[in-house]
């Protein structure tokens, strides 16, 4: 049989395919489409030092080939992600990777310390790149000297591996790469939702509450496809592709420009087993053509 196994860093993965933050919850609603324990890795709903609610409604819009989210960030907090969540994804037999947010680099620094020693929790990944919150959010991640400190802080104190979610809202996502890396990140991990809006003809309003969101599925595919490509030409750390994946085709074109890995997001709302279908349909490729190791494909792009 093929090898599917990946290594993010230190961290071996059985295959590349993990399921992104913010389109799976915490596993729970997914637990009895599919067998959880298939997958690469579980990037969790994303988590605050505090309880968060989020933006007012409406929160998500339909968009051609894609969707506009406003969600905010909501989310439980970490103590009672620690509590009540956390307990049932450490009996899964795959790697939990656990997002977080912080309104400053102080807080960043202080969920990262909350989680430092927390057994069941293979790395944090970091959003500095959420472009639907007032505070922190995406000016972290547009900014390289805040990206740099916030990057900074966490690796500090953590003893978990640092992965930096980047956002493509920027003039050259190549520099804020850099400079994670320069700064301490294990990897790196991209592209976040695009920024953009919608509005309704008959009212003549926004259609989202807070009137604009991130934009996510195929649509940005091309887009982040690009993204990871300069990226990956210009960081030694891993990289990890997001954008837009709703087929083992489109996983296979984040790989072959060098992604280690990739993140299924928006699809999952759409075909929740996905992640399992293209984790097959990965394999089924690697039998195909004769080829042994996923890793064979990675990088091999012909230019």
């Amino acid at each position: 049989m093929p090898d599917l196994s990946v290594n993010i860093g230190s961290l071996k993965l059985k295959n590349p395919v993990l399921v992104a933050s913010g389109t799976f919850g915490y596993g729970d609603e997914f637990k009895e489409i599919f067998d959880l324990n298939i997958l690469g890795g579980i990037v969790v709903k994303g988590i605050s030092l505090r309880p968060k609610e989020g933006n007012p409604p409406p929160r998500i819009a339909e968009t051609p080939c894609g969707m506009l989210n406003s969600i905010g960030l909501e989310n439980i907090g970490v103590e009672r992600f620690l509590k009540d969540r956390l307990p049932s994804l450490k009996e899964l037999k795959t790697e939990i990777f656990v997002n977080i947010y912080g309104k400053s680099v102080e807080e960043y620094a202080e969920l990262a310390s909350i989680l430092k020693g927390v057994e069941g929790i293979s790395a944090l990944e970091v959003n500095i790149s959420c472009p639907n919150v007032k505070e922190g959010g995406m000016i972290f991640g547009s900014n390289p000297l805040w990206a740099s400190r916030v990057t900074e802080a966490i690796v500090k104190n953590t003893d978990k591996m640092v992965i930096v979610k980047l956002s493509p809202n920027v003039t050259d996502i190549s520099i804020i790469a850099k400079v994670v890396e320069d700064s301490g990140a294990h990897a790196i991990s991209l592209i976040n939702t695009i920024t953009g809006m919608k509005v309704d003809v008959q009212s003549i309003r926004p259609v989202l509450g807070k009137i604009f969101g991130g934009l996510s599925g195929p649509a940005i595919r091309p887009v982040a496809l690009y993204m990871v490509y300069q990226v990956v030409k210009t960081v030694k750390i891993p990289v990890i592709g997001i954008g837009g994946i709703v087929s083992a085709e489109d996983a296979l074109e984040f790989l072959i420009v060098g992604a280690k890995a990739i993140q299924i997001g928006t699809a999952n709302f759409i075909h929740p087993d996905i992640a399992s279908k293209i984790i097959k349909e990965l394999e089924e490729y690697l039998y195909a053509y004769n080829i042994k190791s996923i890793n064979d494909i990675i990088g091999s792009l012909r230019v």
